[in-house]
């Protein structure tokens, strides 16, 4: 699985719209669909405040593994 791809499946799974993960990471939504799709990498303290969010390791988060681990 592409990392950008688990990052909108976990949005999508949570019923959260793009506007709201926006105003979580302190980013427009626009940026958003850029890193869902892969246009743009995500910096590294944006993936740490989405596994925290989402409470999913960040090997998880971003593609190595398949199964989701919950952060201690």
């Amino acid at each position: 699985m592409n990392y950008y791809r688990r990052i909108k499946d976990l949005r999508e799974d949570n019923d959260i719209k793009q506007s709201s993960i926006a105003k979580l990471l302190q980013t427009t939504q626009q940026q958003i669909s850029k890193w869902e799709t892969g246009v743009q990498m995500m910096g590294v303290d944006k993936y740490i405040k989405l596994a925290q969010f989402y409470n999913v390791s960040l090997d998880y988060l971003l593609g190595i593994i398949d199964t989701p681990r919950k952060l201690k």
